[in-house]
């Protein structure tokens, strides 16, 4: 396999400069080139201007193009005159110019071609254009090692990223980069054809546009439309025409525009001529999050933010009005996305007519596809997943709904529905532990292998079922002597039966295997414990059932951390409060590098008495001994993080935050988390010496916590914090600095974990706290009282 230490972006405009951001995240060297400008001074720094600024505009970015802000320095800007020698060091060069087939052409002959090192790799990230168009002007030696590698924007953020190779590509070199790509900036590769916007610009701009038609054709209105072609139906809850503010109305339209001059024999080819409306909306600079308005405008009126939908018959603003559908609202609770999409369609309301005909013509659509762009369905619905943030791709939807229903269903309408679509029985299936795909070309169905290097869970308990379950985990058998714990309630929230399980999972890995890992495949890995049942119990003044429930799961957290085999957690997405709990009581953790970590609980008016505090207390204390220093400042850091609810936007901040420590690892492909999970496992099993509860942990003392709360009094008394934050705040110094006890007074961990479920429940007792309860409950954001 080819090494790729250093890479180069050929130019520095939004999308350039988060490509370069993200390959920097990965550990890469990165050379980021633009043009010399015309208006160049004296300055020699000068003539580097767009390539600096690029870089300077992606440092302030928000959401952040870096993990860490100091990876920009693995960033070197440059220019097209003075700096294109340097390509004879880069392993891969990736051209991000304007989508000018002239100008990518004048480049490859005039710039990039002379200066190649010999096997280098070169691609665009064309998004449109022709990649065997491109590769003309090639000589062919370059062309073997040339390929698109369509990047989707936020390049860190999103998964998806296309490949296409040229009729000259090598196939090893695709293989090679393609491997690379996965693995190290945690792609999902979808291999396309040299079609007009490949895969998922294609079928996800068809979409849109065929749901505006739809729209218009029934008088329903943008906000309309979107609460049902959101997450209702298993799509992303930017549903149609956030995402259109968020790509830009003037770049959905140029992608509309090229797939209708270069596919003149799609059967659906008018669909992509954008509506009069849109054309007048780009007219007026109503371009959507760029311009600040687009299909949506927020304005703030007293202090508090109004969002207005575009009325497209008028061309005005109206405030929302938060459009109620029946079939949209019974399955506002349901979590399977499959089952949402099933009860909606069911239904007999507005919202489930516009849901089956916007369905209806995006699979066909896709169907008529192949083999057009791709030569199957596992790539089309791979790239509408990782693309688009469909929770479902066309072909899984179809057999949601049955084909042979499908089929019945859309000729009952009158819509042309293609022949070979009669007589498929189901695009998946699941036979003798595997799965398989059904494969157009050979009217057969052929197995999907699964990746070396990953683990799909719901493949293997299928295959052989699970050791045990109830209703919101399951305990996998992993191989090798590794077994696997999985959550799966709604958003993995933490609750009495999931804790049960893991206390029994470790005792059958103690008594039959060799380690446990704790994780999931679902969107996040937990999201804390379940606070509407927090919530009822303090209501009815259950203060009994609160601290035995605390009990049960500092007992958990505490079985996790002296196993007498090793747990490791796969932590990804948000791991909050509980979830960040149990990640910290685990012996490793090998951690997704989108992990959203912290101690959330005071938010809503707690503190983590789950072990998190007790953690933070003994992670200060070991800091301060091995560095034979005052344990103030690592505990004031600590603080701070439960002070202020820190969470990490990253796994490589998690590390800056203490969450993660020396020996925990980050995986970039999150396909590959469980397997590098259960490897850990086995690194960790041979010599594995458990430890036993902590009895002589120095406590930091009423000292330290005074320090603490005198500074809280300032903030308190400068408007910085709430008088009710103060006194949180203070509870909290006295549970992390070890109660009212001298500095250096040896405490145990039974007696911090005695400590935190006082705290709680006192902060329970507190009508304050309820309140902060019930608005994250039901605003979903904190309320500071």
């Amino acid at each position: 396999m080819r090494k790729i230490r250093q890479v180069a972006v050929l130019g520095a405009g939004v999308m350039g400069a988060t490509i370069a951001a993200h390959l920097a995240n990965a550990g890469l060297g990165v050379l980021l080139l633009d043009i010399v400008p015309d208006d160049v001074k004296e300055d020699p720094k000068d003539r580097n201007r767009f390539a600096r600024k690029g870089l300077k505009d992606i440092e302030k970015m928000k959401p952040a193009a870096f993990f860490l802000k100091k990876y920009a320095s693995r960033i070197t800007p440059g220019n097209f005159e003075d700096d294109m020698p340097s390509l004879k060091n880069c392993d891969w060069i990736i051209e991000v110019v304007i989508e000018n087939m002239a100008i990518k052409k004048q480049l490859f002959q005039e710039k990039i071609v002379p200066n190649l090192a010999d096997g280098a790799i070169l691609s665009s990230n064309t998004s449109g254009l022709s990649i065997n168009e491109l590769a003309e002007v090639l000589p062919g030696h370059v062309q073997k090692n040339f390929l698109a590698t369509h990047f989707f924007n936020p390049p860190r953020y999103m998964r998806l990223l296309e490949i296409i190779p040229c009729q000259q590509s090598d196939p090893n070199m695709i293989k090679d980069i393609s491997d690379f790509i996965a693995s190290r900036l945690g792609k999902g590769i979808v291999y396309g054809k040299d079609t007009a916007n490949f895969i998922a610009n294609r079928v996800g701009v068809f979409s849109m546009y065929n749901t505006f038609k739809h729209m218009m054709e029934m008088d329903l209105t943008v906000e309309q439309v979107d609460a049902v072609v959101g997450t209702a139906t298993g799509k992303p809850r930017s549903a149609a025409f956030r995402t259109a503010d968020l790509v830009g109305l003037d770049t959905m339209v140029h992608v509309g525009t090229n797939s209708y001059d270069a596919a003149p024999d799609d059967e659906a080819r008018d669909t992509f001529i954008a509506p009069d409306f849109i054309k007048g909306m780009i007219e007026k600079g109503l371009l959507g999050n760029k311009t600040k308005q687009g299909f949506y405008r927020k304005e703030m009126i007293d202090g508090k933010r109004q969002i207005y939908y575009y009325d497209y018959k008028t061309g005005d603003y109206k405030p929302l009005e938060k459009p109620k559908f029946g079939s949209v609202a019974a399955v506002k609770q349901v979590d399977d996305p499959a089952q949402r999409l099933k009860m909606v369609l069911s239904a007999k309301d507005t919202a489930a007519e516009l849901a089956w005909k916007t369905t209806r013509d995006s699979l066909i659509y896709a169907f008529n596809r192949i083999p057009e762009i791709s030569d199957d369905i596992v790539n089309i619905d791979a790239a509408m997943k990782l693309g688009f943030n469909w929770d479902l791709g066309p072909f899984e939807i179809f057999d949601v709904i049955g084909v042979e229903k499908f089929v019945k269903l859309a000729e009952k309408d009158g819509v042309a529905v293609p022949e070979a679509l009669t007589g498929i029985e189901s695009f998946y299936q699941f036979k003798d532990g595997k799965q398989y795909f059904y494969d157009l070309k050979s009217n057969d169905y052929l197995e999907i292998p699964v990746k070396e290097g990953q683990i799909k869970l719901e493949i293997l308990k299928k295959a052989q079922g699970v050791m045990e379950k109830n209703s919101n985990s399951s305990l996998i058998d992993l191989g090798d002597g590794v077994f696997g714990l999985e959550f799966h309630s709604k958003m993995n929230a933490l609750g009495g039966d999931i804790l049960s399980l893991t206390r029994k999972a470790i005792k059958r890995a103690e008594k039959e295997g060799v380690g446990l890992v704790i994780g999931n495949q679902g969107s996040h890995f937990s999201a804390g414990a379940n606070l509407m049942l927090l919530a009822i119990a303090i209501a009815e003044g259950s203060y009994d059932d609160i601290g035995l429930m605390l009990k049960s799961f500092q007992n958990t957290t505490m079985a996790i951390k002296y196993a007498d085999v090793p747990v490791v957690v796969a932590p990804f997405n948000l791991t909050l409060g509980g979830g960040c709990e149990f990640s910290m009581a685990a012996d490793a953790r090998v951690a997704h590098a989108e992990t959203y970590m912290g101690l959330v609980e005071m938010g809503v008016g707690l503190l983590p008495a789950g072990g998190g505090t007790k953690e933070s207390t003994i992670r200060a204390v070991e800091l301060a001994e091995s560095f034979k220093t005052d344990v103030s400042a690592f505990l004031f850091k600590r603080f701070e993080n439960i002070g202020l609810a820190k969470v990490s936007m990253s796994a490589d901040e998690a590390f800056e935050l203490g969450y993660m420590r020396e020996g925990d690892s980050i995986t970039m492909n999150i396909d590959n988390l469980i397997h590098d999970a259960k490897q850990k496992i086995l690194g960790l099993a041979p010599n594995y010496r458990p430890s036993k509860p902590l009895t002589a942990i120095k406590a930091p003392g009423r000292g330290v916590a005074a320090s603490i709360k005198s500074q809280l009094w300032n903030l308190a008394k400068g408007a910085f914090a709430t008088e009710y934050e103060a006194y949180m705040g203070g509870i909290v110094a006295d549970v992390i600095c070890g109660g009212d006890v001298p500095a250096g007074t040896l405490i145990t961990e039974e007696y911090l974990l005695k400590l935190e479920r006082e705290g709680f429940l006192k902060l329970c007792g507190n009508k304050k706290t309820l309140e902060r309860i019930q608005h994250m409950l039901k605003k979903g954001k904190p309320l500071r009282n």
